[in-house]
């Protein structure tokens, strides 16, 4: 299934919106890293030389720049802006990355990070604890979603830079950090000193609904999330002592990740059949995926809920499900990323992430800025949802009908068409 040969190399589809939750940055890409380059790269006789006035107007400017500038800029500072423009000016995907970026995407592939297992998020312009996460020092030691973290080793956080403080919850396996909370009920702040631990992020939940029917939230697409998938519908089955009767896949505000992790769990879901191809210029850049022999389900039915935020390879899994009649989407169009960007390792630590191929459902689509209509529309309402609460999720409770009747009930829907 997978098309990843060489080490250190993986497929990521380019995510979207803002995730302030986990205490790592998730999916950005799907992209391919490669092995870094020798210090010295030779010219090959197949890339042209650059234009010699191109290369006499970028020295003309930087001159300029260096002798004219109101503030002193070093030589290093100019490359590095000027690398940075060129690569940003290609497409709003493509960017050059700095180390520690580029760490956040090794960290995101993973779904792996050294540090305590708290997932937060800035909220009403506090740090937030959104959850502990299962079996990690933080829940371990009592940390409950809710808490405002106010400092890190008695270092005030700093509401302007959830990064920081991401960051600095971080570190090697084995050492120390001291985390003061403010706790809704307790008079006094609470102090817990955590050693940092490997940490794995699941990226899938799990909840058995009425009726034999479940329910499966994925957040991103990491290296595991096929495996999580796998056993969480395991577990569902468990739970309710008998196959799945149905299944509510949740899609909503998952910005993508790994491009294998999408194909693995459409495959879960598929006999046979195409699930990705894509096409660009480098030979490597054209490639198709498809389904290998066995269901999970057994063909039981499958709504899957997405939305605006739902990119990527988001977009990938929704795509090949509806294209294959494998199941019904239900929700807002989606937000139309169909691109592949290619994660470089540069010699010196930094790396670029660049477009490399366009990708198509199977029905041979490009959703690139058009997105994905669903079967079924859901128009979109001011109140708060919280997803996977019957109570305060619409979209929820208008996918049980479908799965219960194999149509919609009431509510503020109407059905979409393609265009």
């Amino acid at each position: 299934m997978s098309r990843i040969t060489r080490p250190l190399r993986y497929v990521w589809i380019l995510s979207i919106g803002v995730i302030a939750g986990f205490s790592l940055s998730l999916g950005r890409t799907v992209q391919a890293e490669r092995e870094a380059p020798p210090q010295a790269a030779a010219t090959t006789s197949e890339a042209p030389a650059t234009p010699w006035r191109d290369a006499r107007l970028f020295a003309e400017v930087l001159e300029h720049v260096r002798r004219e500038y109101v503030e002193g800029v070093s030589d290093q500072q100019l490359i590095q802006a000027a690398i940075r423009g060129m690569i940003a000016d290609l497409d709003p995907h493509s960017a050059y990355l700095a180390p520690a970026e580029f760490d956040e995407i090794r960290i995101s592939s993973t779904g792996e990070y050294s540090g305590v297992g708290i997932e937060v998020a800035l909220q009403d312009g506090v740090v937030k604890v959104v959850t502990p996460i299962e079996d990690t020092p933080a829940e371990r030691a009592g940390v409950l979603a809710g808490d405002t973290i106010l400092a890190i080793d008695d270092v005030a956080v700093d509401v302007q830079d959830l990064d920081d403080t991401i960051e600095r919850m971080r570190g090697k396996t084995g050492t120390a950090v001291k985390i003061t909370v403010a706790r809704s009920g307790e008079p006094e702040q609470l102090e817990f000193t955590l050693s940092r631990a490997s940490v794995h992020v699941n990226s899938v939940r799990r909840r058995l609904m009425d009726d034999g029917v479940g329910y499966v939230r994925i957040t991103h697409f990491s290296e595991t999330t096929t495996q999580d998938l796998e056993r969480a519908l395991e577990r569902l089955a468990q739970e309710n002592g008998a196959p799945l009767r149905a299944l509510a896949l949740d899609l909503r505000n998952n910005p993508g990740g790994v491009l294998e992790a999408a194909v693995g769990v459409s495959d879960v879901f598929l006999e046979s059949g195409l699930i990705v191809s894509a096409d660009g210029r480098a030979k490597d850049a054209k490639f198709s995926m498809s389904a290998q022999s066995g269901d999970a389900l057994a063909g039981a039915p499958i709504a899957v809920l997405v939305n605006g935020g739902s990119a990527s390879a988001s977009e990938i899994v929704a795509g090949a499900l509806k294209d294959h009649g494998r199941a019904t989407l239900i929700g807002q169009r989606t937000y139309g990323k169909g691109s592949v960007q290619t994660v470089v390792p540069l010699s010196d630590g930094h790396a670029i992430k660049l477009t490399t191929s366009r990708y198509y459902t199977p029905s041979g689509a490009s959703i690139h800025e058009t997105g994905i209509a669903p079967d079924v529309l859901v128009e979109e309402r001011q109140e708060e949802v919280v997803f996977g609460e019957l109570a305060k999720d619409q979209e929820l409770r208008l996918a049980m009908e479908v799965l219960r009747n194999g149509r919609p009930g009431h509510g503020v829907i109407r059905q979409s068409r393609a265009k």
